[in-house]
């Protein structure tokens, strides 16, 4: 059904392409790393991508703000992401932004960083020392690493990111959208563990589904293992209240969720314009609202009170 597939489409990253190559999203770097993309996605999946983008946006502006760029930042299964660039382009980013994925992703995306000056040169630009080590599954510079390591193996991750450098006395971010999913809740919950263990001061921001045990949640459940794919961790995906206890039963003092419809609806009318939500007429209202109800944003802090506040959604 269109409710199936679309509901599949809005935790897709390679929706990425198309919502930038037709304007949703201004975003020069992603071409470098993935084919933009010819398919067409319904304007609920691109609405569905900016309240996400601007979500996310807005969390990790209001810590690089509170911690005035004094911190870390680690954005654990993030893809073909592009953050890392576009902080630097608004002179935002962190003392160092660290990346991790399975490494057969992270050599993806080191091919395409080291054959394209245009990704290439800003990481180089912020490099003092002469050498830049990036090969297989690893690029460590002064304020970017990619690491390829599996999340649910913590000593190896912890491992990895000490050796390039990670300082668990900065306040840091963490960041996971539509991954935590896709883990057992068990290794879920020590991920997040491990998290707010590791840092004194410390904020987690994640992005997933929401809702699932209703009639719209079951056939998304359906529709992904059609496919092959097992949300294994979707029980924790009950609602906001299991979003959020799974937050503070792991050592998170406090912790805050919303859905993405919330999100959609408190967006700004200059940023809306900007993201061209006028470019495509949207015929389904009610769609859309289903949808936005079946993604939430959810982020934790520990150590400051004051990381996360809802008004930064605002």
């Amino acid at each position: 059904s269109a409710c199936s597939s679309r509901n599949t489409e809005m935790s897709n990253r390679s929706l990425t392409p198309f919502a930038v190559s037709i304007g949703y999203w201004h975003d020069p770097y992603i071409q470098h790393l993935v084919r933009l993309s010819k398919e067409r996605k319904a304007p609920e999946i691109n609405r569905g991508y900016v309240a996400r983008v601007h979500g996310v946006s807005q969390l990790i502006k209001a810590f690089l703000q509170k911690t005035e760029c004094h911190c870390q930042i680690l954005n654990l299964g993030a893809g073909m992401d592009t953050i890392f660039w576009r902080l630097k382009d608004e002179d935002l980013l962190p003392s160092k932004y660290f990346e991790v994925d399975f490494p057969m992703i992270v050599t993806r995306k080191l091919h395409s960083i080291k054959y394209k000056p245009f990704l290439l040169q800003p990481i180089i630009e912020l490099h003092s020392e002469d050498t830049l080590q990036i090969d297989g599954h690893l690029l460590d510079s002064k304020r970017y690493a990619i690491i390829g390591a599996d999340l649910r193996d913590l000593p190896e991750l912890e491992e990895k990111l000490k050796k390039c450098n990670m300082n668990p006395q900065l306040p840091t971010l963490l960041i996971t959208e539509c991954v935590l999913v896709y883990m057992t809740p068990e290794q879920s919950a020590n991920l997040i563990k491990w998290a707010a263990n590791s840092f004194e001061t410390a904020m987690f921001i994640n992005y997933e589904q929401v809702n699932m045990d209703d009639r719209f949640g079951q056939i998304m459940i359906e529709n992904l293992r059609r496919r092959q794919c097992d949300l294994a961790g979707v029980e924790t995906c009950k609602s906001l209240e299991s979003q959020k206890e799974r937050l503070l039963s792991n050592g998170w003092e406090t912790a805050s969720a919303v859905n993405m419809m919330e999100v959609y609806s408190r967006l700004p009318q200059a940023e809306a314009s900007r993201c061209g939500l006028s470019l495509e007429f949207l015929d389904e209202m009610e769609l859309l609202e289903q949808l936005m109800k079946h993604y939430c944003l959810c982020w934790a802090s520990k150590g400051g009170s004051e990381l996360g506040t809802w008004f930064y959604i605002c």
